[in-house]
């Protein structure tokens, strides 16, 4: 495993740790990467929210490829516990999903930019190299999104309290609540029992101060969760 360096010179390529549950979508990634890409070097990986922390926190790297969804807490996660005390590390969100609520729970925590997984390697390289000279990277689609989010208040990130209040699972839940799947299509989708959809949908009922799934579906989508 490399060890930290000193911050990036000019001549120096980025250093990227690649974050991400999937061993083989690592592996891609790292490989379009280091075909013909000579100023971005992958320094490390890790498929899991414990071993990304441990893996910025040895690396220092300038550029963390951020996965949304992970099993144990997801993107959200890794940037609440490192990115206080790493705040040089730039993080570029790398995800299948362009779902608002993932977006703006990532940017709101810290990300520098958001692009999903249909990214090319010439594109993703060029986005490294944007985040870590200081720009702001959104795929086109969500780029328009996240002006429309934020113009009502410039400079300020929105918040929604109920919204942060739920966990990245009770987010899932809800999403496909919201969208008319009944508890056993979440349990199969999710791989979880239905018993634990319940407990998810009691907790968010409780945090939204809701009676029921059809206002949750409203709640949702009033907030562009579906």
């Amino acid at each position: 495993m490399t060890g930290p360096t000193a911050s990036t010179t000019q001549d120096e390529p980025i250093r990227v740790v690649l974050v991400d549950d999937h061993a083989l979508f690592r592996a891609g990634v790292r490989a379009e990467l280091e075909r013909g890409v000579p100023d971005v070097r992958v320094v490390g990986d890790a498929g899991s929210v414990d071993e990304a922390v441990a893996t910025i926190r040895h690396l220092t790297p300038d550029v963390v490829l951020l996965d949304v969804h992970m099993p144990d807490g997801g993107g959200a996660e890794v940037l609440r516990r490192v990115r206080p005390e790493l705040p040089g590390v730039v993080f570029l969100a790398l995800s299948v999903s362009d779902a608002a609520d993932d977006v703006i729970a990532v940017i709101r925590l810290g990300a520098r930019g958001y692009v999903t997984k249909t990214i090319s390697a010439h594109d993703l390289a060029d986005a490294v190299r944007r985040v870590h000279s200081g720009d702001a990277v959104f795929s086109p689609r969500l780029a328009g999104f996240v002006l429309d989010v934020f113009s009502d208040r410039p400079g300020a990130v929105p918040t929604d309290p109920e919204l942060d209040s739920l966990t990245p699972r009770e987010r899932d839940v809800l999403r496909l609540l919201a969208r008319g799947y009944a508890y056993k299509e979440i349990a199969a989708e999710l791989f979880i029992s239905v018993k634990t959809v319940e407990t998810h949908v009691s907790s968010v009922l409780r945090k939204t101060q809701l009676s029921n799934r059809y206002e949750l579906s409203r709640w949702a989508s009033d907030r562009r969760l579906v």
